[in-house]
C-alpha cells in the first residue's frame, strides 16, 4: 500500500536583540547561570512586563520578507501551564490576535540537502504559512546525575514562532524549509539562527495515511529538534515507524515524542496533548497593539532577499544562474563578491576564483570569509592582472596563494618575485619553432585534421616557458605556423 506523508513544523527563532521581551536584561549567550534575571522574567509578585518594540520591528519585517498579512491589531496572551523552566507558570505568547499570518517560504534548488538536489520533487515550491507570533522563550534545564539545574537567562528573551501548513512532503523538503528560511532570517538581520546556541528550535508534526484515505493521519510530533540535519533524520526515521505500524493493523495515536540524535530513533514523551490544555487568555498587563506605525518604519528596513539577489547576479555580472545561487546562499559571501566585482571587467572570472581558489583555500585553513587575508579588491587586482596578460593564470595562482599567506597585494608580489607573463611574439615564435621541430608526428596530425594536437603543442610550448608564455599567444602563433 502507498502512503502520504503530511509535515508541519513550528520553528522558534529566538530575535536578535539586546534585551530580553518584556524587560531590560540582557540577551546573552553562554553568560554565568542567572546572572540575567529580574524580577520581571522571574516573575516575581508585583512586577510588570513593558514591550521590546525592537522584537515587534524585527517579527513586523520577518512578516514583510515572507509576504505575511501584518495584522492591524495584534495582541499578548498568557498561555498557562507548570513546567519548570517558567518561573511565572505561564508563557506570554500570542493566540487568536499574532502579528503575523499567511505568507511562504520558497525552496530554491541549493537548499536541499547536496544528495537530494538532483531528485527534488516539486521544483521551485513554497511551503505556505499559517501564522508567525510572538512570545517570550523559556528558561533552560540542565539534567545531571542525580538532579535538574535551571538557568533563566534565556527566560523571557524574545522568540518568534513561524508555523507552516501541514504541506511538506519528506524530509528532504523540511531540511529544505529550514535552511531557505535561515538564510532569509539571516539576510533580514533579526536572528544569528545559530541552531547550535538554541536560537532557532523546532517541532515537527506529522502525520501519515493510505492514499486513498482523504483526512489526515494521527498528529505526532517530535519536539526540540536542535539542527537541521537532526530533522531530516528524525523524519526519515519516523515516517517508516509510522508507517510500520499501519501495516501491522494497529492504530496510531496522537502523543508528543522526543528525538534521541545518538541512538538515530524517537522516543515516547506524552500522549493527548491539545491546544486548550494550555488555557489561553489575555494579558491584562499588556495594551493590544497597532500596526500601522510600526510598519511604516520597518518598511524601510526590508533587504534584498536571496531570491532576488540570485536573479540580479545573472543579470548584472552575468554569471550562470548557479554560480548566482552559490554566492547568494551565504550574505557575507555574496557581499564580498559585489566589493571584488565592483570595478571587474569581468565579473564573471572574479566569482570563479571565488568559488574554485579562495573558498578551497578558505577551507583548508578552517576560515570563514569574514577571516578571509585577502581583502575583495585585492582579489580584483589580481584577476585583473591575468585578464589584461600581464601575468598567466598559472603565475596567477602562485601569486594568489603568496597573498593568502602573507596578505601582500599581487602587483607587489609581482614586482617582489620577477613574475610576468612572457607576450614577446619574437620569444614565443622561437619556443614554437622548437616545439614544432621537437614534435614531428602531433604536427602531422594536426595538419591531417586532428586538432586536439594543437592543445598539446600548446602545452609543449609552456612547459619550456615554465608557464610563462602567453597561452592565447602560444596558440595564435602554433596555428599560424601549421597552416603554412
Amino acid at each position: 500500500m502507498n502512503y502520504i506523508v503530511t509535515i508541519g513544523l513550528e520553528v522558534h527563532v529566538q530575535l536578535k536583540t539586546g534585551s530580553k521581551m518584556f524587560c531590560a536584561c540582557p540577551v546573552e549567550f553562554g553568560a554565568k547561570p542567572n546572572t540575567h534575571t529580574c524580577p520581571i522574567c522571574l516573575g516575581l509578585p508585583g512586577a510588570l512586563p513593558v514591550m521590546n518594540h525592537e522584537a515587534l520591528r524585527m517579527t513586523a519585517m520577518t512578516g514583510l520578507m515572507l509576504g505575511c498579512d501584518v495584522t492591524p491589531i495584534c495582541k499578548f496572551d498568557r498561555k498557562n501551564y507548570f513546567y519548570p523552566d517558567m518561573p511565572k507558570n505561564y508563557q506570554i505568547s500570542q493566540y487568536d490576535m499574532p502579528l503575523c499570518t499567511n505568507g511562504s517560504v520558497p525552496l530554491h534548488d541549493l537548499a536541499y540537502p547536496k544528495d537530494a538536489q538532483k531528485n527534488i520533487a516539486t521544483p521551485g515550491k513554497e511551503v505556505h504559512l499559517v501564522r508567525i507570533h510572538l512570545e517570550e522563550d523559556v528558561a533552560k534545564s540542565f539534567h545531571f546525575e542525580n538532579s535538574t539545574g535551571i538557568d533563566f537567562n534565556r527566560a523571557g528573551t524574545p522568540l518568534m514562532e513561524i508555523v507552516t501548513q501541514p504541506e511538506i512532503n519528506s524530509p528532504e523538503e523540511a531540511f529544505a524549509f529550514l535552511t531557505a528560511l535561515k538564510q532569509i532570517l539571516i539576510y533580514g538581520g533579526v536572528s544569528n539562527a545559530d541552531m547550535e546556541k538554541g536560537q532557532l528550535r523546532c517541532d515537527c508534526n506529522i502525520s501519515v495515511r493510505p492514499e486513498k484515505q482523504t483526512e489526515l493521519g494521527a498528529k505526532i510530533e517530535i519536539k526540540n529538534m536542535n539542527s537541521i540535519s537532526g530533522v531530516r533524520r528524525a523524519l526519515a526515521y519516523e515516517i517508516p515507524r509510522q508507517i510500520s505500524l499501519l501495516e501491522r493493523g494497529e492504530k496510531l495515536e496522537q502523543e508528543t515524542r522526543g528525538w534521541d540524535d545518538a541512538a538515530g530513533e524517537t522516543f515516547l514523551m506524552r500522549t493527548k496533548e491539545f491546544a486548550h490544555d494550555y488555557r489561553y487568555f489575555p494579558d491584562p498587563d499588556l495594551l493590544p497593539v497597532k500596526t500601522e506605525a510600526l510598519l511604516a518604519d520597518v518598511r524601510e528596513r526590508v533587504p534584498e532577499l536571496p531570491k532576488t539577489k540570485r536573479a540580479r547576479f545573472v543579470e548584472q555580472y552575468q554569471v550562470s544562474s548557479y554560480d548566482a545561487a552559490v554566492l547568494a546562499n551565504d550574505l557575507e559571501l555574496a557581499r564580498y563578491f559585489e566589493a571584488a566585482a565592483k570595478g571587474a571587467k569581468k565579473p564573471k572570472n572574479i566569482a570563479n576564483w571565488i568559488l574554485n581558489d579562495l573558498q578551497n583555500a578558505l577551507s583548508a585553513a578552517g576560515k570563514t570569509i569574514d577571516e578571509c587575508p585577502i581583502p575583495p579588491e585585492a582579489l580584483d587586482e589580481l584577476v585583473n592582472l591575468i585578464d589584461s596578460g600581464k601575468i598567466s593564470g598559472t603565475q596567477g595562482k602562485e601569486v594568489f596563494a603568496e597573498m593568502f599567506a602573507t596578505g601582500k597585494r599581487a602587483a607587489g608580489i609581482v614586482k617582489e618575485k620577477r613574475i610576468e607573463q612572457l607576450s614577446d611574439v619574437s620569444a614565443i615564435e622561437a619556443l614554437c619553432d622548437e616545439v614544432i621541430a621537437a614534435n614531428p608526428k602531433p604536427v602531422a596530425d594536426y595538419k591531417a585534421g586532428n586538432v586536439v594536437s594543437l592543445n598539446f603543442l600548446k602545452g609543449q610550448v609552456m612547459k619550456l616557458s615554465k608557464g610563462n608564455a602567453n597561452p592565447q599567444l602560444a596558440g595564435e602563433i602554433l596555428e599560424r605556423k601549421l597552416k603554412r
